[in-house]
């Protein structure tokens, strides 16, 4: 009876364990797709002298669609290869993650996460992904990859310059020589230059180029436009942003004038002749300038300045047996007007 009780026993403790093994978790929980958040799509970096900054945007949705309130956390992972040990086909070795804190959500605005760090190797590729969190088992799909190429920068371009043209503004500067730490330049050099209405905000314009001039066009004349410049070391073809110039500003000024006037008749009058023409279509006319030749002169001078809403110009000062010949132009409202060529000259119709 003994042995039949312990086998007996034996066999239902054997069962317990069975059946408290079959309820447990082989692997993770998998947290419902309504607590998800989206994949971050926007991952970006800027490149300084002083580091890299990365920033993106909060999700606002989970991979279901719903709306999110808060996010608790982001994963950053980061990744860093020396560029002789670089292998494009290869696995990007990325670390652990890093923590950044999270935050509420705005349905109205797209919140941006930011993350600076200076912590960079010279000669080294990183790479940076990351992805938010809504708990600690709720984790969204990874963002997209950014890497770059850090290397002791360059200096940013000196004597910075703008020249004022029609619309548009040259800018030219000097070419850097030197890195951030006073070594010479040993790498192939090109430069990027940015635009900005405020002195704040600035954007980049036109694609990196090599020389040291750059032509800004279509520019709205009268504004006032600021432009640094930051330089840029291309170090085994990936490119090293460096150091920024001094900013500049310049005035887009208007130079091109208006059309000659069209249709200048003139006339005998008992007081003088009178010079009569069409009104300019062109909305930033001024005024008009009436100029006069005799026929013993070969040119002709100004002799009176008519408001641009007006069309004709008596000429009083005139001599009986004397043909004149008078031209007519039309001036703008630049600060430094802009004046027309001389229209077709017309004398008095007998």
């Amino acid at each position: 009876m003994v042995t039949k009780t312990h086998v007996a026993g034996a066999i239902l403790l054997t069962g317990t364990l069975f059946l408290a093994g079959a309820c447990g978790y082989k692997t993770d929980p998998v947290p419902p797709d309504s607590i998800v958040p989206q994949a971050i799509e926007d991952l970006r970096y800027s490149v300084s002298e002083k580091g890299v900054t990365l920033t993106w945007t909060f999700p606002r949705e989970t991979i279901k669609g719903t709306d999110l309130t808060d996010i608790a956390t982001f994963d950053l992972y980061r990744a860093v290869v020396p560029l002789q040990d670089y292998c494009p086909t290869c696995p990007i070795p990325f670390s652990e993650a890093i923590q950044i804190a999270g935050g509420s959500v705005d349905p109205e605005e797209n919140r941006q996460a930011i993350y600076k760090t200076a912590l960079l190797r010279s000669g080294h590729k990183y790479f940076f992904k990351v992805s938010a969190r809504t708990s600690w088992w709720a984790a969204g799909p990874d963002s997209n990859i950014i890497s770059f190429v850090w290397h002791i920068p360059a200096k940013g371009p000196q004597d910075i310059t703008a020249k004022a043209a029609d619309s548009s503004a040259m800018i030219s500067w000097q070419p850097v020589t030197k890195l951030m730490d006073g070594q010479d330049v040993a790498y192939p050099m090109l430069y990027q230059v940015q635009r900005s209405k405020d002195n704040t905000s600035f954007n980049t314009i036109g694609s990196s180029q090599a020389t040291t001039k750059f032509k800004d066009s279509g520019l709205r004349n009268g504004v006032t436009y600021y432009y640094k410049v930051q330089s840029i070391l291309v170090v085994d073809g990936n490119p090293v942003h460096g150091g920024f110039s001094e900013s500049i500003s310049i005035i887009a000024v208007d130079q091109t004038p208006p059309a000659p006037p069209s249709g200048v008749t003139v006339v005998q009058t008992a007081v003088g002749i009178k010079i009569f023409w069409n009104k300019s279509q062109e909305a930033d006319v001024q005024g008009y300038r009436v100029y006069r030749r005799s026929v013993a002169e070969k040119t002709s001078k100004q002799i009176g300045d008519v408001s641009g809403i007006h069309t004709i110009f008596a000429d009083s000062n005139v001599s009986a047996d004397v043909r004149y010949y008078y031209s007519v132009t039309a001036y703008d409202q630049a600060e430094v007007p802009n004046e027309s060529k001389q229209s077709q000259e017309a004398g008095v119709r007998h």
